[in-house]
């Protein structure tokens, strides 16, 4: 700084272009506050605190522009002034690296609009439905009671499931019919199946119910019926489907087992009832 202050030049001409500079640092930072504060506001889901650290980021940055330019008009060095402001630049750098990761990910995340308040997203090990948006983590609940918040970064690096995109999730339970679920009565096993699927609490009706024959053999028949529900009411519906499946066979007289815990391919094995 020393060497700074020895070469400094002062006269009318330097001094009217500090005033004129430091005038026009002042009225740049000051539109680039409000343009960052406008910018910012329509991302209502980020903290006060982002926002303000922002704000100061971009106008400390005119700032110390200024200031350079200005001890330029004296005459004086600005290299030890860079070298300074260098220096402060790799700190902030290393120091926010993560702070300025997760927000440049909200923004993504806001503007973009992947994910919403009330959606049920699936990210690394946790499922769960979105609390909170901010401008470090997305907040999720999850089935069991757990509150996890999910870094915005990772969202954006790591695989991410919505479920609740469309507005309807599909669920599946299998069924195993003993004697008479094929032949002569097979017809009106699936009809019985899928009526009571249809009746069955929170199950959809927009969408068609399919049942697949996984198995038909002469003393034995499996099926694989699918539906539609709400994205956040699969455990619920997929209870009501089993117990109204049960009861509708039971009723009739058939010997069957309805489970919901479904693999995710058919079973080669014999099956026991």
């Amino acid at each position: 700084m020393a060497e700074v202050w020895a070469s400094l030049q002062i006269n009318g001409w330097s001094i009217a272009g500090i005033v004129v500079t430091l005038l026009a640092s002042w009225l740049l930072a000051t539109l680039a506050r409000k343009g960052v504060r406008a910018g910012l506001s329509r991302l209502p889901n980020l903290t006060v605190g982002v926002q303000r650290l922002a704000e100061r980021i971009a106008v400390y940055s005119i700032w110390l522009l200024g200031i350079g330019i200005s001890l330029s008009f004296l005459g004086a060095s600005v290299q030890p002034v860079l070298a300074i402001a260098l220096i402060v630049a790799v700190v902030l750098v290393l120091v926010l690296r993560g702070i300025a990761d997760n927000f440049a990910a909200s923004v993504v995340l806001q503007t973009r609009h992947p994910i919403s308040l009330g959606d049920e997203i699936e990210s690394g090990d946790f499922v769960g439905v979105v609390t909170e948006l901010n401008g470090r983590a997305v907040v999720i609940r999850t089935v069991d009671g757990r509150t996890v918040h999910v870094p915005n970064s990772q969202l954006l690096q790591e695989r991410l499931v919505n479920n609740s995109t469309h507005g309807a999730r599909r669920g599946e339970v299998e069924v195993r019919v003993a004697a008479g679920g094929a032949g002569d009565g097979a017809d009106e096993v699936r009809a019985l199946v899928v009526e009571a699927v249809n009746g069955a609490e929170g199950v959809h009706h927009r969408e068609t119910i399919q049942l697949r024959p996984i198995t038909l053999a002469a003393d034995r028949a499996v099926y694989r019926v699918r539906f539609w529900h709400h994205p956040l009411h699969g455990i619920a519906v997929t209870d009501a489907v089993v117990d109204a499946v049960s009861a509708t066979l039971a009723a009739r007289g058939i010997a069957a087992v309805v489970t919901s815990d479904v693999p995710s391919a058919p079973l080669t094995p014999p099956l026991e009832l």
